[in-house]
């Protein structure tokens, strides 16, 4: 049996790499789509020498890893770097099947004369195809002080459990989630026509924003919720059109019938599959282990196992119940799940109108879908025999109530005042809470509507989602540009 021949492995790198062969001011693959907002930070790690790490970038598939990666390589050779130090290969090529990490850096750096004190640049594209990744990447982060290596990888639970066992104090996990509401409305171009910013917030270095527009705002805010989180949909007239197939073959079922059941040893696929279905259905909405039980057919253990698989995969997040007290609960049996992109449930189900009758959990989800760029903030929602509030976030020291959001997808809140009784009741009971208390609508704008006493700011659900988005991203460029040191390129 032939192997396959070094000069053919070889020729497959310089493929990959055609910046070796051309003059840098060559185009780049995706160097033309416009960048997610996650890039300064990003590149910013890559190009920080001071920090000994490799860095595995993960997250859902789809979400724009790779482009990141490519526009990383063209920002390297833009800062100077020579094309020839930077290394870029997808372990997902057949022809690297079966060769360790360091078999494939010996060819480049015998094909370049790079010795091991030269500072390279090296991208691992779907680097959980390579069995036992972390152990190899953890031994070139050792033996190589002056490289600069960059995994990344789809299969989010893999990358995130072997990174966590085996990569201690030599990977740095860097997340990239669904496209914010914002990001999406700036890669079809359309923020600067729609959105208008208003104030600035010095103290929390946050904006306010307006809708120039509320109803075309609500027309591409439905946009979102079908296919807005994937970039490739958003550039795509094709995926546009049909939106499930490829989000449903493409994405869900990869990390269902292939992803989990490989790392975990899964072998009922058909009852993790039934689970998801049931919770894609269900998000927004509260359950419980025991309905999930019944309705999937699946014993309670094992549906936390699923459940701590699927959030592990990036693709549901559980929001855990307090009381009208703002009280924990000792065991908790009762739970939001949300998926982490509204578009798997357009996807599974048919795609949404405005009056779709899952537009309110579907809002609610891509509420919850921007919170998930901030990690720090924690997030619950309260339920009582004689109400609910969707959104409590909890100060941690004191444990007490700091601010609550009641999500709507209606205006009949700021009309009917009588909606609003739950929300009074919770304020009543919980006084530290801040005033007013946001509730979103579909069109209505109003800051200081006051209601037996206690003080709402009614929003446009589509305007509170992009001043998320929107805010949360400049927070987390803004304090990571902080928190590094001189870089490289600075």
């Amino acid at each position: 049996m032939l192997e396959i021949a070094k000069a053919d492995i070889v020729a497959r790198l310089k493929f990959d790499n055609p910046w070796w062969l051309s003059v840098s001011t060559e185009k780049i693959q995706y160097e033309d789509k416009p960048r997610r907002t996650y890039f300064d930070s990003f590149f910013k790690s890559i190009s920080d020498k001071s920090v000994r790490r490799a860095i595995v970038l993960m997250g859902p598939r789809r979400v724009g890893k790779t482009v990141m990666v490519y526009h990383a390589i063209r920002g390297l050779i833009d800062h100077g770097v020579d094309p020839t130090k930077v290394l870029y290969l997808s372990l997902e090529t057949p022809i690297y099947t079966g060769l360790s990490l360091e078999q494939i850096l010996g060819y480049f750096q015998e094909l370049f004369s790079h010795k091991r004190e030269s500072e390279l640049f090296v991208f691992f594209d779907e680097i959980q195809y390579l069995r036992n990744w972390e152990v190899h990447l953890k031994s070139l982060v050792d033996s190589y002080s002056e490289y600069k290596f960059v995994a990344t990888g789809s299969a989010a639970a893999a990358l995130r459990l072997k990174s966590n066992e085996s990569g201690a104090g030599r990977f740095s996990d860097y997340i990239l989630p669904p496209l914010t509401f914002a990001e999406y409305l700036r890669f079809i171009e359309r923020d600067d026509e729609l959105i208008e910013v208003t104030t600035l917030d010095e103290k929390f270095g946050a904006y306010d924003y307006v809708a120039r527009d509320i109803s075309e705002l609500n027309v591409e805010f439905i946009n979102y919720l079908n296919f807005g989180g994937y970039p490739e949909a958003v550039f795509s007239k094709s995926i546009r059109e049909n939106p499930s197939q490829y989000i449903k073959s493409d994405i869900i079922d990869k990390v269902l019938l292939r992803d989990l059941p490989s790392l975990y040893g899964i072998s009922d696929i058909q009852e993790l599959n039934r689970l998801f279905t049931t919770l894609a259905y269900n998000t927004g909405n509260e359950v419980s282990l025991e309905k999930l039980s019944q309705s999937s057919g699946a014993a309670k253990n094992t549906i936390k196992r699923y459940l701590e698989y699927l959030e592990a995969a990036f693709l549901i997040r559980r929001v855990e119940r307090i009381d009208q007290n703002a009280k924990r609960f000792k065991r908790a049996m009762c739970f939001k799940v949300y998926l982490t992109n509204p578009s798997m449930r357009a996807a599974l189900f048919g795609q949404l109108d405005p009056d779709s009758d899952a537009m309110g959990s579907l809002t609610e989800t891509a509420i919850f879908s921007q919170w998930q760029h901030n990690k720090q903030i924690e997030l619950y929602y309260a339920r009582w025999n004689s109400g609910e509030i969707d959104i409590v976030h909890m100060q941690g020291s004191s444990q007490k109530p700091q601010w609550a959001v009641e999500v709507k997808w209606s205006d009949r809140p700021y009309v009917s005042r009588g909606e609003l009784d739950n929300c009074v009741e919770f304020v009543r009971r919980n006084p530290h809470i801040s005033q007013p208390l946001l509730v979103t609508s579909r069109t209505i704008s109003d800051e200081d509507t006051e209601y037996l006493g206690v003080h709402f700011d009614f929003r446009p659900a589509a305007i509170y989602a992009y001043t998320l988005g929107a805010n949360i991203l400049r927070q987390l460029n803004s304090s990571h540009a902080k928190s590094q040191r001189a870089s490289t390129f600075e």
